[in-house]
């Protein structure tokens, strides 16, 4: 179940962000989504009731346990760090319009 409900959610968003609100590195990863006014689905996993099913589910299909676990365009883009080196390569923002996620790339 947990791992259709994640692959669902990758599928029908432009951008997905497995997260626990406690976490310093995804509070940054949301905060940069936030300043570039990106249109994303938050799953916060440690308030969803099966959020631990989820969290092993993205441990399988991606290889990564740890949390942020970022998607864009339906593609596995990785945690914090892999995010803000798209940002520092320029990479993230075409990213981010290709998948329809920031205001006015629709």
């Amino acid at each position: 179940m947990a791992m259709a409900k994640a692959q669902d959610l990758v599928s029908s968003n432009a951008v997905v962000v497995f997260s626990k609100t406690y976490c310093p590195y995804c509070t940054s990863v949301k905060k940069l989504f936030n300043d570039l006014g990106v249109t994303y689905k938050l799953v916060e996993m440690d308030v969803e009731s099966d959020g631990s099913e989820i969290q092993a589910a993205l441990a399988e299909w991606t290889k990564q346990r740890t949390v942020p676990n970022v998607f864009i365009g339906g593609k596995h883009i990785g945690g914090c760090d892999d995010v803000f080196a798209l940002r520092k390569s320029e990479k993230l923002v075409p990213l981010l319009t290709e998948a329809k996620a920031l205001p006015g790339s629709s």
